[in-house]
């Protein structure tokens, strides 16, 4: 008896330590989670250790910092071409590859049809080219009409390559501004007139130039950016540019397509102690540094600054959507190169974009 009145007393004993227990954690349990809201556990210690290491004075520091860069990637000034546009544009709305009433409308939407953006469409333009942070995409659109137009020896390959299959490019069915069906124009007109030596030129400038929406060439124009690239070079080569003068129009044009990558880039060349000014346009342009693949090593190097303004990186023609991508049949990759999508481990020395070796042909990702 004297034992089960003994356990009696000890389970009352427990049942009040836990009950003295519960109201304990009732009190303290607001004051535990006050500043820890749900969803957002952990975000107060981030930004206090943000306010920690950054003081205001570093952070004013960093933004002159990337102001200065951007300055030197993408001049506010703009930059001015080595080519005359002339009166491509009407010869381009003449033949039906840009429809005017759809290419003004296109424009006129967003509010900026300026009489600059007129002049390049409809009338004959003698200076020389000035690309600027605010028409870099309108340039792009021009760029692009031309490239996929003008009759070339690249678009006869990159239809054999593709087994036909060029209407499926995003070259071609985002060109949604034409007079009916895009593919009536491509490959069609003998707009400039290359001699053998100039087109060698091009064969070999479009082979070192790389875009950042994907891992091929220009010498495999299958999005905008390829094709633009592909119209501009044929533009440069056919008014007598040099090769070095190419290198560096193609390098300026990029930078003002894909702003923020070439900032990206350019800081990853300044932390590691080269000027931009200092670098080799024809290595930055390469695989290693312009590719999808490429710069996504250096992108995960280097904090991503983000200049803002207006670009062409995006793949449409504005409010058209270009076609999806599919792999070029027999992809060739050489070098460092990744293959398909994914990134290979290492990164290419800052030298490389002083001194560039020789990289072979990569297709894939951003084709058909």
């Amino acid at each position: 008896m004297k034992k089960k009145k003994k356990n009696i007393i000890l389970l009352i004993g427990i049942v009040e330590v836990l009950l003295v227990l519960a109201v304990a954690w009732l009190y303290a349990a607001p004051l535990i989670f006050k500043s820890q809201p749900e969803n957002n556990i952990g975000q107060s210690k981030i930004e206090e250790q943000s306010k920690s290491t950054i003081s205001p004075k570093a952070a004013r520091n960093n933004a002159k910092q990337i102001a200065a860069l951007t300055e030197k990637v993408v001049p506010s000034e703009g930059v001015v071409l080595p080519v005359s546009w002339g009166n491509l544009g009407a010869q381009l709305v003449k033949d039906g590859v840009i429809d005017k009433d759809k290419f003004e409308t296109l424009y006129q939407q967003r509010g900026s049809f300026t009489q600059e953006y007129k002049d390049l469409l409809l009338g004959n333009n003698k200076g020389q080219l000035k690309i600027t942070r605010s028409n870099s995409g309108y340039l792009l659109n021009l760029f692009w009409a031309l490239g996929l137009a003008n009759k070339n020896p690249i678009l006869d390959e990159m239809t054999k390559s593709v087994n036909g299959r060029t209407q499926d490019l995003a070259a071609t069915g985002g060109w949604t501004i034409a007079k009916g069906n895009p593919m009536k124009y491509y490959n069609h007109y003998k707009l400039l007139n290359l001699t053998t030596k100039q087109q060698a030129l091009v064969d070999k400038v479009s082979n070192g130039i790389y875009r950042p929406c994907c891992g091929n060439s220009a010498h495999f124009p299958g999005c905008n950016h390829g094709m633009a690239m592909l119209g501009f070079l044929e533009l440069m080569a056919s008014q007598g540019a040099s090769e070095q003068a190419m290198w560096n129009a193609a390098l300026t044009v990029n930078s003002y397509w894909f702003p923020n990558t070439y900032l990206t880039i350019a800081t990853y060349m300044n932390n590691n102690g080269i000027d931009w000014k200092k670098i080799n346009p024809q290595g930055i342009l390469g695989h290693d540094y312009s590719s999808a693949q490429g710069y996504a090593r250096i992108a995960s190097q280097t904090i991503h600054p983000q200049s803002g303004g207006n670009s062409g990186s995006g793949c449409g023609v504005g409010a058209g959507v270009a076609a999806p991508p599919i792999q070029a049949s027999n992809p060739q990759s050489g070098g460092n190169n990744g293959s398909g999508c994914g990134v290979s481990a290492g990164i290419t020395p800052p030298t490389q974009a002083l001194n560039p070796q020789p990289i072979q042909k990569q297709q894939g990702g951003c084709g058909i």
